[in-house]
């Protein structure tokens, strides 16, 4: 596992964060920009998936969803928000707590005309997380998606949305063999306010 001294940490989890991530691209960890995301809904029930971290900026965490998916929905009404990177090889996790902002609608726009074409073909479905009766009715789904957008390749769903995850608390998690793990937290009042930092119990 690699080592970590806390102490040398930089000031903003943003750098260490990057200095992370790179050291696992570096070291082959597999698909390490996967994040679990986890949203509440009305009644405070959570819910947690799996998503591709679209983009990190000094800001913080970007990822895409419908805006009518039940990301989408659970944010709409209460947009904080728990992300969570897990780097075992590295014996490593990044957890994050936040709000999620949607971003600009020329933003949303870009991030969806990049994507692959089965990616946009998936994002016109526009019922995730729906109940499916007959899974044939996805392949007719996709069908029709294609055919939109041979016929504009300009199309954006209405409701494709792109979402920035201002973090006020960032913890780095470092195995140790021992069961001494070390945990650096990094916590503000607010987005715009200065971070403090110190160190959790294992």
């Amino acid at each position: 596992m690699p080592d970590f001294d806390p102490g040398a940490a930089p000031e903003d989890p943003a750098e260490l964060f990057l200095e992370w991530f790179t050291a696992a691209l570096r070291d082959g960890v597999s698909e390490p920009h996967a994040m679990a995301v986890t949203t509440v809904d009305g009644a405070g029930a959570p819910s947690a998936r799996v998503v591709i971290m679209k983009d990190f900026t000094p800001e913080g965490w970007w990822f895409a969803t419908t805006t009518t998916s039940r990301k989408g929905r659970d944010l709409a009404g209460n947009p904080n928000a728990a992300l969570l990177f897990y780097w075992g090889a590295q014996g490593r996790q990044v957890r994050v707590r936040g709000r999620a902002e949607p971003a600009s609608p020329e933003r949303c726009a870009a991030d969806y005309l990049a994507r692959p074409l089965e990616s946009r073909v998936a994002g016109l479905h526009g019922r995730q997380s729906e109940p499916l009766s007959d899974p044939a009715d996805i392949d007719r789904a996709a069908d029709e998606g294609r055919e939109r957008l041979e016929r504009d390749p300009g199309l954006v769903p209405e409701d494709w949305g792109l979402y920035l995850v201002r973090p006020t608390e960032v913890e780095f998690w470092q195995a140790n063999p021992d069961r001494r793990h070390t945990r650096l937290h990094y916590t503000r009042k607010d987005a715009d306010a200065p971070w403090e930092r110190g160190l959790l119990w294992p």
